[in-house]
């Protein structure tokens, strides 16, 4: 038993429950005020789960779109030596320092119909800004860095000599990249395609801004409990979040279950 452990771990679980529980545990108590039937009609509204299904799907093609480009821009920057890579690799972090609220202005202004990208988009009938294919954009720029940061380490630290010995033995590029290095890089590709996903569950300042708000259509989970709240509705509030907390929760499992089952089945293989 490792010196001061009881004490650590008091401060630990103190903090954890200061933090964590006991905020989460109000929702649960603030929900109580309602009676089931007006609970279900809140959590259950047609309004309610457009909100689901936008925030949930969205949140879900952001982070598999970062787990694909995640990985590329990683490759690139680890692989590579070209003028601007220090610069580049630094902008990777611009969605951690960039304020969301500023992050969504500077996507709505661009992806406009009048603006830098979306000029060229709409006449193809692209729509981006105030759709809910804007949400999917403020939530993949958000979640980028959590898949490049976690990839680069493994991608550095990867014994070059195994890619040579795979080439000595015939193997090309791709059968190399596809039975060498992606079942190493996997781990790291699925933590990050986690941090991206809940990352994205809860963004909001990114999003109202490129979104359009308008429900049933484009208004995430976040913003209807905003709402919520602004009409003095707290009790319905909560058991929306409640409900998405749960939602949230149970696919975060479900996601590192099959992840934890994957990366088991590596290892026996191997």
């Amino acid at each position: 038993m490792l010196p001061g452990f009881g004490l650590s771990l008091g401060f630990t679980l103190l903090y954890l429950t200061l933090i964590i529980l006991i905020p989460l545990s109000t929702i649960l108590i603030k929900t109580f005020d309602l009676t089931w039937t007006v609970f279900w009609q809140t959590v259950a509204s047609p309004r309610a789960l457009a909100a689901y299904r936008l925030s949930l799907g969205a949140a879900f093609i952001g982070a598999a779109l970062n787990a694909v480009f995640g990985l590329l821009v990683a490759w690139v920057l680890e692989r590579y030596e070209f003028p601007g890579r220090r610069f580049i690799d630094a902008m990777v972090d611009l969605p951690f320092a960039l304020p969301t609220a500023v992050a969504g202005i500077a996507l709505a202004s661009i992806y406009a119909g009048n603006g830098w990208i979306g000029r060229w988009l709409e006449p193809i009938g692209i729509k981006v800004a105030y759709q809910p294919l804007g949400v999917v954009v403020a939530l993949t720029f958000i979640g980028l860095p959590f898949v490049v940061r976690t990839v680069q380490p493994v991608l550095r630290d990867f014994d070059a000599e195994v890619e040579e010995a795979a080439a000595s033995l015939g193997a090309g590029r791709l059968q190399t990249f596809r039975r060498v290095m992606l079942p190493e890089l996997m781990p790291a590709i699925g933590t990050g395609f986690i941090l991206a996903f809940a990352r994205a569950l809860g963004e909001y300042g990114s999003v109202i801004f490129i979104a359009g708000n308008m429900p049933l259509r484009s208004e995430i989970t976040p913003l209807l409990i905003m709402i919520k709240l602004e009409q003095f509705d707290e009790a319905g509030a909560t058991a929306i979040a409640l409900v998405f907390l749960l939602v949230s929760f149970a696919l975060l499992f479900l996601i590192n279950f099959v992840s934890w089952r994957r990366n088991r089945r590596l290892m026996v293989s191997e």
